[in-house]
Formats: structure tokens, C-alpha cells, sequence
């Protein structure tokens, strides 16, 4: 009797993949090995389209909360789950909805003009009126009327990027992502210190103290054009560690250094690291957990990222 070996759970994603006619998106922030299963991996943007384009009856999102919630905005009749329910977002917890209800019911008179990181739950969405990511955000802020002041939530760092960038002024709300803000002038002046040659990337949620020690500071999608463009063949990239597989796979022969934290000697987003191979199997498996939303909320959602989609092509 011949021995028959188990498949793999990698073998198994695959087939559970192709069962439920899912499709997997994972964020540039995951682990190796979902960013190998993935069908695509990219940033907040490049997922964004994928969610709305997409032909297959399931959406595994492998990313964070809000991530799955945006592609269920967009897809009102797909599937949508990802593999921990409890994979959320300090830039998303920064700015409770119900608080920036308030705010814009206390400013009224003001008449903000309300452009949302996508960092940020369906209930902020559906109070804005544009979504933005790092990726589009300068475009987003100089579209947006000449005539009215613009709220910037919830990333006062990427805020204040785009405002050094377009000269538009904004006020920004006090939200920040916990993982860049932990990079520090000394942290990245100590690894440019030890690698005089290579160029520092950094993404815009750094702080400011931060991004003027950067070559290039730009969105993990751009991350990629600028190294493999670049003459340079050492960088030191200044964002979440997951980025740095991305970058070897798509620009082989070149040097990536993580940037160093105050306290360690990479960044790691707890919530990303919450997917594994094991949850994503089991979400496929049994189409758990679910993203599930207010259809009347959604609507509302859905019109500022679809806003933002239009404006970025």
C-alpha cells in the first residue's frame, strides 16, 4: 500500500481558495508567507482597486479591520472576511466616529471640508467627504474646494506632510499610527550614521523630526518605484518591517536595512502580525469572521472612497 502524504496547509489554502472562488489581498505590512499565498499585495490604494474590481465571490483581506471594512463598502454583495477580527488600528481607534460627530456638530458654522485617511472606520468614512491614502493624499487635499477649511483626520504627521507639500493649510486631528512614531531622530541618524551610503526611506506617518533625515519619503507602493529606480544599492527603510520582504522580492540585488526604533531594532505593527497562514486556512474554511455592515451606513461610506478612486486615476 503506498503511503499518501498530507497536504500542506499552504495546499490547503490553495484549494479552499479555489473552492469558495476567493480571492486573497494582503497589505504590504503582513508576514512573508501570506504575502507569498497572496494574489496581490499593496498598499491601502493598490488594494483599495483590487477590492472594488475584483470578480470573485470571496474577499480574504489580510491587513488590518479597517482594510476588510472598505473592501466590504465597495463590495456590499461579496463576502468579505479576514483572519483575526481583532487585527485593528491605532490610527483608527485615535478617531472614534461618535467624537468626530461631535466635533463637526460643535463647528457647524466652519463648513469643514472633511478628507479621511483610509486609516479610519466606515462611521468616519461616512462623515467625510473624500478618503485619502499616503499614496494620494496631495492630489486629494488640492482637489478639494478652494472655498471651504479642510479637516485632516485622523494622522496629524501625514497631515502635516501633505500641508509642507501643497502649501494647503489644514487642521489636523491629533491621531498618529503607534508603529511610526516610534522612530526617532537619534534611532535614524545612529543607522545613517552606520551606513553613510544608503538612502533613508520613510513613510509619511513618521513624524516630522523623522521624515527631514529621509532621502525620500513617500507611500510603501512608491517604496518600491524609488529603490529599484534608485543608483543607490543600500536603503534604509523607515516603516513597518513587513515592507522590507516586498522590496527584496521586487528589487533583487539591492540592500534593505530596517529602520530602527528607539527601543528595537525593527518596527512590527502587533495588529498586522495578528494573520497567520493558520487563520487565514480557517477564515477560507469557514468564511469566518465576516465583516458586516449598516447598509444605510455604508452607502454613506461609500460615496467618499468612491470620490477618492475617481479623483486618483
Amino acid at each position: 500500500m503506498v503511503a499518501t502524504t498530507a497536504p500542506s496547509l499552504t495546499e490547503e489554502i490553495l484549494r479552499l481558495k479555489k473552492e469558495r472562488n476567493a480571492v486573497i489581498l494582503a497589505h504590504n505590512y503582513q508576514d512573508k508567507a501570506i504575502q507569498e499565498i497572496a494574489d496581490f499585495v499593496g498598499d491601502s490604494l493598490g488594494l483599495a482597486y483590487k477590492a472594488k474590481e475584483t470578480e470573485a465571490d470571496v474577499i480574504v483581506f489580510c491587513g488590518v479591520h479597517f482594510m476588510a471594512e472598505t473592501a466590504k463598502i465597495v463590495n456590499p454583495g461579496k463576502i468579505v472576511v479576514l483572519p483575526d477580527a481583532n487585527a485593528g488600528c491605532s490610527l483608527e481607534q485615535s478617531c472614534p466616529g461618535p467624537q468626530l460627530e461631535a466635533f463637526l456638530k460643535a463647528n457647524a458654522a466652519k463648513n469643514y471640508y472633511v478628507i479621511a485617511y483610509i486609516n479610519c472606520s466606515g462611521h468616519v468614512k461616512a462623515l467625510s467627504d473624500c478618503i485619502c491614502t499616503s499614496g494620494n493624499a496631495d492630489k486629494i487635499v488640492e482637489a478639494a474646494p478652494k472655498d471651504r477649511p479642510i479637516l485632516f483626520v485622523p494622522d496629524q504627521n501625514l497631515g502635516s506632510w501633505v500641508m509642507e507639500r501643497t502649501g494647503r493649510k489644514m487642521d489636523l486631528w491629533k491621531g498618529a499610527c503607534y508603529v511610526h512614531v516610534e522612530f526617532t531622530r537619534d534611532s535614524i541618524q545612529q543607522i545613517k550614521d552606520e551606513y553613510p551610503d544608503a538612502k533613508v526611506v520613510a513613510h509619511p506617518e513618521c513624524t516630522y523630526a523623522v521624515r527631514i533625515l529621509a532621502d525620500e519619503v513617500c507611500s510603501t507602493e512608491k517604496m518600491v518605484g524609488y529603490c529599484r529606480n534608485s543608483p543607490a544599492s543600500t536603503f534604509i527603510i523607515v516603516t513597518e518591517s513587513g515592507m522590507l520582504h516586498r522590496l527584496e522580492r521586487e528589487v533583487p540585488g539591492k540592500k534593505f536595512i530596517p529602520g530602527p526604533t528607539g527601543h528595537c531594532a525593527c518596527a512590527d505593527c502587533r495588529y498586522m502580525k495578528l494573520n497567520t497562514l493558520q487563520k487565514l486556512h480557517d477564515c477560507l474554511r469557514d468564511l469566518t469572521p465576516r465583516v458586516e455592515m449598516d447598509e444605510e451606513l455604508r452607502k454613506r461610506a461609500e460615496k467618499p472612497i468612491l470620490r477618492m478612486l475617481e479623483l486618483s486615476r
